[in-house]
């Protein structure tokens, strides 16, 4: 198997050029398109995703190991399939709109200035981690680990407090609606 070390991918394009199925250690994507593009089985250990389009790629069996994306598009990327063992991942500034989390464990992660609509949180321990000025509209956490999580930055979510582990997570006083919804109370 090839194995792939400290380059730099720039402008690459999954349906225009061939790529290898293999591990990729202390790369850099850049401006890179592999929206709808298969990337099963492929290794990325501490690589950077930069200005890239991942929409819809397939990421079966993939490894994510301490691997950052920053100005990505991952719209409909069911990251859930990744390959869980050492997954460490980072997202700032990226579109993750109807990306599932579904199953893993995550604790810790950052997500930073994140559209995160209709992204799904289901069974998911992101215990620890930092949701920094994130867009959370019909985001679905359910039966989720979300203790410790900072929320208090994010906006649009509806969590249902009875439904998720939520000891010492951090919210606003202005976010409360998103906890209490379901009540159909009155805060002013």
């Amino acid at each position: 198997m090839e194995y792939i070390e400290e380059q730099l991918f720039e402008r690459f394009d999954i349906q225009k050029d061939r790529f290898a199925i293999t591990t990729y250690e202390s790369c850099t994507f850049k401006n890179c398109d592999f929206s709808s593009g298969r990337l099963s089985g492929a290794v990325f250990i501490d690589c950077k995703f930069i200005s890239c389009n991942l929409s819809n790629a397939i990421v079966e069996k993939a490894s994510l190991r301490d691997v950052s994306f920053s100005d990505c598009k991952l719209t409909g990327v069911a990251i859930n399939t990744c390959n869980p063992s050492m997954m460490i991942v980072t997202f700032r500034d990226c579109i993750l709109d109807y990306v599932s989390f579904e199953g893993l464990s995550l604790k810790k992660t950052e997500f930073t200035n994140c559209s995160m609509i209709r992204t799904f949180f289901i069974n998911t321990d992101i215990s620890g981690s930092v949701l920094a000025n994130c867009n959370l509209e019909n985001a679905v956490f359910q039966k989720s680990n979300l203790e410790k999580v900072d929320f208090t930055t994010s906006y649009n979510f509806t969590i249902d407090p009875e439904e998720n582990r939520m000891k010492k997570s951090k919210f606003v006083l202005h976010s409360l609606f998103g906890l209490l919804g379901k009540y159909d109370i009155i805060v002013e």
